[in-house]
């Protein structure tokens, strides 16, 4: 199983009293790493649908049609119940974890961690540089707005970053996070775009 992004965006912000027009830095970044644990995952579990596409580079793992389950099972180093995820993308299946049943969001670090992976390769940066950009962002930044049943949070970690120029279109990024009223509730869907052609990336996941 793979571990490594099991603690790189678990940041354990807490949900704080939010205001949909008037928010103070730091309040987006607390709707989307909402405390969602204890998880209760059914036996089906939580699947979300995903999507990647970008420039053809070496490295880069577009995917078609993929996805990502949520699910609870007993760890064997403490046969304790945890929480693992399951990736089926065109070309390969993988588990990830342990994750602990009332720490972060797993969907939530490994859709983070992969967008930094992707933009690392895609621009020759540094995956820790980049990283902490976009940990800045979603502390420091971001806004909501409400639509029906929906929260919207959304962050542009690379706008205004001093090395833009070298951001091959990167500093167009937007990361987007559409959230239920309850904030212990399932992201429903994470979305990570840049505009324009270049370099046309999307990492698209859609809670099913």
């Amino acid at each position: 199983m793979i571990r490594s992004i099991a603690t790189i965006f678990l940041l354990g912000l807490s949900a704080g009293g939010l205001a949909a027009t008037s928010l103070t830095a730091g309040e987006a970044g607390d709707a989307v790493f909402a405390e969602r644990g204890p998880w209760s995952v059914s036996d089906e579990g939580l699947n979300w649908s995903m999507h990647v596409e970008g420039p053809d580079m070496a490295g880069f793992l577009p995917v078609e049609a993929g996805s990502v389950i949520l699910h609870e099972f007993t760890d064997p180093t403490d046969n304790k119940p945890a929480l693992q995820l399951t990736e089926k993308t065109d070309n390969r299946t993988r588990k990830i974890g342990p994750f602990p049943i009332s720490g972060g969001d797993p969907v939530l670090t490994f859709f983070l961690e992969q967008t930094t992976r992707d933009i690392a390769k895609l621009t020759g940066g540094s995956p820790f540089y980049i990283r902490n950009r976009i940990k800045e962002a979603l502390f420091e930044s971001g806004k909501i707005t409400q639509d029906d049943d929906n929260r919207t949070a959304s962050f542009q970690p690379l706008r205004d970053d001093p090395n833009a120029s070298q951001m091959n279109g990167f500093e167009t990024l937007t990361l987007t996070f559409v959230l239920g009223e309850d904030p212990k509730a399932p992201i429903r869907e994470l979305l990570a775009r840049t505009e324009g052609d270049q370099p046309g990336y999307i990492n698209r996941m859609v809670l099913q």
